[in-house]
């Protein structure tokens, strides 16, 4: 393991601002053992931030847009440099705009709906979306849900002609079960796949029995929404979760958020539009939870019995 010296522990410090300096020490002396943990590679050798920004609520006039933009900008400057959005959020005009000057920090995620994929739909949709995102391609592109899709075989292919044209780098779905993912892989070069994203959490494990396994014995990562419990971001308020880091002098989504990357097969991308809560988020791309930690963490929250 390396140490830091002086000049790193306070840059530590002055970056991620609201964590205490126990906190800083503690992650910066684990940086070695988690460098693994704190990215993810994709099948074709890409790698990515195990940790992203969501953007399904933002640029909708919860708080000032300015303030929300500056939050996103925090979280690319501190490595969450996955940023998420999709067609219907509503967002990508916000995320355009609060990436200017910036794109080729970001990896960006956009996704179609499956009620547009029909015909030249995709291509249709993928092109809205550049333009909305004021870019010249996406570095992932989704297929929001399998609701209502009955040519899968189309949509891969009109995601590889995509991919051909240099309009995205890669693509992927979301929300697919296992049964899903299977027809997909049926299909012609729909193991071209690049992830399936899935709400996943330390409250929400459901997807442990099945999709998850499935997806890593496909060396496939995942992207995990919701990781902070969905609307509400409820497992703030968890006691577990708030003990432990009060252990570790950080906060709880940063527990949270470290439960959810700890094994360097998932990216997860919270939602915050408060420069504060960017930089809560944000220690968790260094923090090592203990052994024990886990076990306290998932006896508190099992996998339910079916």
């Amino acid at each position: 393991m390396s140490l830091v010296s002086r000049r790193e522990f306070s840059g530590l410090c002055v970056a991620f601002g609201s964590v205490t300096a126990a906190t800083a020490l503690n992650v910066a002396s684990s940086t070695a053992a988690t460098a693994a943990e704190r990215t993810v590679k994709f099948r074709d050798g890409t790698v990515v931030s195990a940790l992203g920004q969501g953007s399904a609520g933002l640029g909708k006039g919860k708080r000032p847009q300015a303030e929300e933009q500056e939050a996103l900008r925090t979280g690319l400057s501190l490595g969450m440099t996955v940023v998420d959005t999709a067609e219907i959020y509503g967002s990508e005009e916000f995320i355009g705009r609060a990436i200017a000057g910036q794109r080729d920090r970001v990896f960006l995620v956009s996704k179609v709906w499956p009620n547009h994929v029909a015909g030249n739909g995709v291509a249709q949709a993928c092109e809205a979306s550049l333009k909305r995102l004021g870019i010249d391609h996406l570095d992932l592109y989704l297929l929001h849900w399998p609701n209502g899709v009955t040519n899968i075989s189309a949509v891969v292919t009109a995601f590889e002609k995509l991919r051909s044209a240099g309009k995205i780098r890669a693509w992927g779905v979301s929300n697919f079960k296992v049964s899903d993912m299977e027809n997909l892989f049926r299909a012609p070069q729909g193991d071209r796949c690049a992830t399936n994203q899935l709400p996943y959490s330390i409250g929400d494990r459901d997807i442990e029995r099945d999709v998850l396994p499935w997806c890593e014995r496909h060396s496939m990562p995942v992207m995990a929404y919701s990781p902070l419990g969905g609307p509400g971001a409820k497992l703030l308020r968890d006691p577990t979760l708030a003990r432990i880091g009060a252990a570790h002098g950080c906060s709880a989504a940063a527990v949270a958020l470290a439960w959810t990357i700890r094994n360097g097969n998932v990216i997860a991308i919270p939602e915050s539009g408060s420069v504060v809560h960017v930089k809560e988020n944000a220690v968790a791309l260094l923090l090592a939870l203990t052994p024990q930690d886990i076990q306290t963490l998932e006896a508190a929250h099992p996998l339910p019995r079916r």
